[in-house]
């Protein structure tokens, strides 16, 4: 592998951590490939999974294995570098495996902690009952059950983010993915330019004062942007964990960062993608207020591509009516509850 591509190694554990399954590879009792799919949890410095004391995972029990998972980032159309060429189509990807021996776990209390890791992760609304080695309904399972595992010593990963491309192919693609727009696209860009900070802030990230708009904030930003815009009197009385889930739940969420990355706006819409979208919690810090950074946002947002194409564009505001007529919303009606607000909308 290019050193270029290599991923930090806590990354590959969160990579192999997150993913919904992962691959196994080992051989079986007569040396022949043995390659299945499971559900795996990272508990402690181990990857660990179950299976049946009788299936065919068991031959595995002690032998070298592994282990691999993969995400992929975006597909890449040939035509985003080369208007004629086809070889510069390719796949953007993470990848990360494990290397190990295959170590079967015989601690009920382990097993317990196993099973119940995996369970969060498959249901995390819960509705059972939690899973202890010494409770009634589980003991007898958690006795004759397989489960096995392997130490996270070798791990590897990997970011194929084009980092062997030129600033210019680069800039390339991320434009493309910003106009194709297809589900994940912005999240593609982010990773991208992350992946690749030599490469120049498109013009349409450019935010006001030295700032950075961000096309899709991601999952570590979801606490940030729900304390941003906790308070407001919108939000007011709504607890932050519900307004985190509303950021998750969101079409469209994007932000902008200072100059040390920290969070300072926020903006997020809920889209079909073609009829209609909601815009909702437009929020710039209070100290950032008043130098544009609140029209870049909504700028932004308008632009997204679950947003840009819609026929109708909805928000509630109670005083920035005035910034978005400059987008060309106008006010269709007054509400008085829950506070006094101007309905506007944007017509395509």
């Amino acid at each position: 592998m290019k050193a270029v591509h290599r991923m930090p190694r806590e990354e590959a554990v969160a990579l192999l951590a997150r993913a919904p399954f992962v691959h196994v590879a080992s051989t079986d009792l007569g040396g022949r490939p043995l390659l299945r799919t499971v559900h795996a949890v990272v508990d402690g410095d181990h990857l660990a999974f179950h299976g049946s004391p009788a299936g065919e995972k068991t031959q595995a029990t002690g032998r070298p294995a592994f282990i691999v998972a993969e995400e992929t980032v975006a597909t890449m159309p040939s035509y985003f570098i080369d208007a004629e060429r086809a070889c510069p189509a390719t796949t953007y990807y993470l990848s990360a495996h494990v290397e190990g021996n295959l170590e079967p776990v015989e601690d009920t209390d382990v097993k317990a902690r196993v099973l119940g890791a995996l369970m969060r992760k498959l249901q995390p609304e819960g509705g059972y009952v939690p899973i202890e080695a010494a409770h009634a309904l589980y003991a007898p399972a958690l006795r004759s059950i397989l489960v096995l595992r392997v130490a996270l010593e070798r791990v590897v990963g990997k970011a194929k983010l084009g980092q062997h491309r030129s600033v210019e192919d680069l800039g390339r693609v991320v434009e493309g993915l910003w106009r194709r727009g297809a589900p994940g696209d912005d999240r593609a860009i982010e990773q991208i330019l992350a992946a690749n900070p030599r490469v120049p802030t498109p013009a349409w990230l450019a935010g006001p004062g030295g700032t950075r708009l961000v096309c899709a904030l991601g999952e570590p930003d979801v606490g940030p942007a729900a304390a941003l815009v906790a308070g407001e009197y919108w939000n007011a009385g709504v607890p932050e964990e519900r307004l985190a889930s509303a950021m998750r739940a969101s079409t469209a969420l994007v932000g902008a960062r200072d100059g040390e990355g920290h969070l300072i706006a926020t903006a997020r819409a809920l889209s079909d993608g073609v009829r209609s979208a909601w815009v909702g919690d437009v929020c710039v810090a209070r100290a950032w207020r008043g130098r544009g950074l609140g029209q870049a946002v909504v700028g932004l947002l308008l632009d997204h591509p679950r947003v840009r194409a819609v026929d109708r564009v909805r928000l509630n505001t109670r005083d920035a009516q005035t910034l978005y007529e400059r987008y060309g919303f106008v006010e269709t009606a007054k509400e008085v509850r829950p506070y006094p607000s101007a309905e506007m909308v944007l017509r395509r």
